[in-house]
This record gives structure tokens, C-alpha cells and sequence, in this order.
């Protein structure tokens, strides 16, 4: 299965306190790790929601100095700075983070601030952190993008409309507190693209130039939970066990990724996604088997992996490609970038700037020239 000598380094340092009604330790968790006065960091949306937001401010108002519920759907480092701002303002000495991926990068942006001082975007780039970041706890409301175990934020430039990566092992959350109970309110698109987001994590992490044991022992099993755990939790949004399925499995894939890598899905998803707002995960969902099947030759034994996983029948790259996208389309996903307003005049643009994310320099098939990837784009156009 590896084709090279095989050494690696493996990082997973976030306790996981996971189960049905598990918000209620938050406070024990603070205690542990030194908390005294924490920023709780969320969204608009959530914070009018007494079933999430107001469960964490029961389990831990004690310590929560104030709430920041500015962060929008894809984060800026304007907010973060305004966050930090605030942060300093309350005397805040750790982070709270309930949300989604955008609300979580959030948070580990003012943990790493809280530490470094100045502005985000003074830190841009790879394991830059002199010091250890404030203590972080993570608590997901949506199940796929395991920003609650990884050592990365994603935050958007919005006047360069790039995103920009902020990467430290020293910015991995402490604590995750993993409670399906808080995505229960979750809508059938968020359930479907957070749910593909892990997929596209767990595949990437097997088809990775830096895969390696650990990372494909997390990414498998977490593919053979989400394959049934999503589509559960679409059909009966309100199935518990579904729901705690496809976070453990996000939660997973999450690791899987922070220690393999991320390659061409993400380096697409994240081009597009800069340039015209539009959702991570469904990005993913539709990149995702135009990737395969341009991977195929290099990639082939983790495909194959894959399909005896889910017992598809035929060529594997191709039956994997097809399967995922009849899977992505039956959870309600629209699969074609034309319906979500990108222009086929934009392709070569974006060919051009995909080259230049850091995610393609882990893909299993290596990019070269942006000519190669103008028939993906068109392809998923």
C-alpha cells in the first residue's frame, strides 16, 4: 500500500469529550486548563439560539467574560482583530468558540493573538508561534469540518478575496466537546456540505503524498461511519445517534487531515470559495470527483481502499468518482458550479490561482501547470 519508506510524525492533542448533553462539562474543562475568564466567540445565528449558545452560557457563565457574536459564514481577519480587540478589552485569558469551521478559526485566531499580539495578519504562514497560544476550547454545532482537532486556521483576506492559512501545532484547541445534541437544529444543506467536507477530508488524507498508518486508520473508519451517519441525519434531523455519528466521524477525518494533509479538492474549494462566497463543504462535494478521477493512475490503491470499504462494484476510480457524486446529489447538493454562478470565463483565472494554495503541494498526483486543470473546472462547471 506505501510505496516509499515510511516515517512520520503524528499530532493529536485535543482532548475529545464527546456524548449527548456533553456542553455540560465546559466549566470543569475552563477549571482544568486555567480558564478564569474566557471570550465566548460565535455567530449572529446561533447566538439567538437558547438550544446552543444559551446551553453553553448555563454550563459556564460563571467564567464568560463576553460574548463576540460577529463572525460570519467565512471569517475575515478583520473580525478576528475586532475580536481580539474585545478580548483585551474583557481581560480574556481563553476562548470559548461554538459554531461552525468559520467560528472555530475564529477562536484560534484570538488564542494566537491573546499570545502574540498585534494583528492577524502579522502571522500568516507555518508554525511562526513563539509561544503557546491561550487555552481554547472548541464546541462544534456542525459535524465536518474537524476544525476542533487541527493545528490550521483558514481565515479570508476579503480585500484580496484570498484566503490566508495560519498554521501552528501550538493553535490546536485543548478541549473539544463534541455534543450531537447542539447539531440537531442543523438544515438538511449544512448537514449534506459539512458531511461532504469530512468526506473530502478523509479521501484526501488517503490519497496524500504524506499519508501514512495512523492518519488512514482514522480517515477509514471515518468513511464507514459518514456514508450512512449523513444521509441518517438528513432523513430524520432529529436521530441523535446519526447526528453523534457524523461529528465523531468529522471529528476523525479532522485528524486524519491535520497530520496527512489536505491536496487538490481543497486547493479548488478554497480558490472559488475566496472568490465567490460560496459554501467550503458543497465546494468540496463537487470538486471531489473530478479530483479522482484526474488522480486516478497515482492514486489508485487508496481508491481501491475505498471501494471495498463501501462495496462498489467495477473500475475503482471511476465507481468511487460516481458514487460520490450520485451521493452528494441525493442529499440535496446542486453539483455544478454554472447553477452556483461561477463564469466558464473565469476558468483560466482560476486554474492560475489554485496552483499558488498550499493544499496542492500534498496531492497525490502533482500539479504543475494550470492548462492541466482548466478540464476539472470545466468538467465541474
Amino acid at each position: 500500500m506505501y510505496d516509499r519508506d515510511l516515517s512520520f510524525n503524528f499530532v493529536f492533542s485535543t482532548k475529545v469529550v464527546f456524548g449527548a448533553g456533553a456542553v455540560r462539562e465546559i466549566l470543569p474543562e475552563a477549571n482544568e486548563l486555567g480558564i478564569k475568564r474566557a471570550l465566548l466567540v460565535t455567530d449572529p445565528v446561533l447566538v439567538r439560539m437558547k438550544q446552543v449558545v444559551g446551553r453553553v452560557l448555563n454550563a459556564a457563565r460563571e467564567i464568560i467574560a463576553g460574548v463576540f457574536d460577529k463572525v460570519p459564514p467565512d471569517s475575515g481577519v478583520h473580525i478576528v482583530d475586532e475580536a481580539y480587540n474585545y478580548a483585551k478589552e474583557i481581560g480574556a485569558d481563553g476562548v470559548i468558540s461554538v459554531g461552525g469551521g468559520s467560528v472555530i478559526d475564529t477562536g484560534k485566531g484570538v488564542s494566537l493573538l491573546l499570545s502574540e499580539g498585534g494583528k492577524l495578519k502579522d502571522h500568516v504562514g507555518f508554525q511562526n508561534m513563539g509561544r503557546p497560544a491561550a487555552p481554547h476550547i472548541a464546541v462544534p454545532t456542525t459535524a465536518g469540518t474537524g476544525s476542533e482537532v487541527t493545528y490550521v486556521a483558514v481565515i479570508k483576506d476579503h480585500e484580496a478575496s484570498r484566503k490566508l492559512f495560519f498554521a501552528d501545532y501550538k493553535l490546536i484547541p485543548k478541549t473539544a466537546i463534541l455534543d450531537p445534541e447542539l447539531t440537531l437544529g442543523l438544515s438538511k444543506f449544512l448537514t449534506a456540505a459539512t458531511g461532504m467536507d469530512a468526506i473530502s477530508h478523509a479521501i484526501e488524507s488517503l490519497h496524500s503524498m504524506q499519508k501514512e498508518y495512523l492518519s488512514d486508520a482514522l480517515a477509514l473508519h471515518a468513511l464507514r461511519l459518514l456514508k450512512d451517519a449523513i444521509p441518517g441525519s438528513i432523513r430524520d434531523p432529529s436521530d441523535v445517534l446519526s447526528r453523534g455519528s457524523q461529528l465523531a466521524a468529522a471529528t476523525m477525518a479532522g485528524a486524519a487531515f491535520s497530520n496527512a494533509q489536505v491536496g487538490l479538492v481543497h486547493a479548488m474549494a478554497h480558490t472559488v470559495g475566496a472568490r465567490y462566497s460560496l459554501h467550503h463543504g458543497h465546494l468540496n462535494a463537487i470538486f471531489l470527483p473530478h479530483v479522482i478521477r484526474f488522480n486516478c493512475e497515482d492514486t489508485i490503491d487508496a481508491y481501491k481502499e475505498i471501494a471495498r470499504l463501501w462495496s462498489l462494484k467495477g473500475e475503482p476510480c471511476e465507481a468511487l468518482a460516481s458514487f460520490l457524486y450520485e451521493f452528494a446529489e441525493g442529499l440535496g447538493l446542486q453539483m455544478h458550479l454554472g447553477a452556483l454562478g461561477v463564469p466558464a470565463s473565469h476558468i483560466p483565472e482560476l486554474a492560475e490561482a489554485t496552483l499558488e494554495d498550499a493544499a496542492i503541494v500534498y496531492n497525490g498526483r502533482t500539479v504543475f501547470d494550470p492548462e492541466e486543470l482548466i478540464p476539472l473546472y470545466e468538467a465541474a462547471l
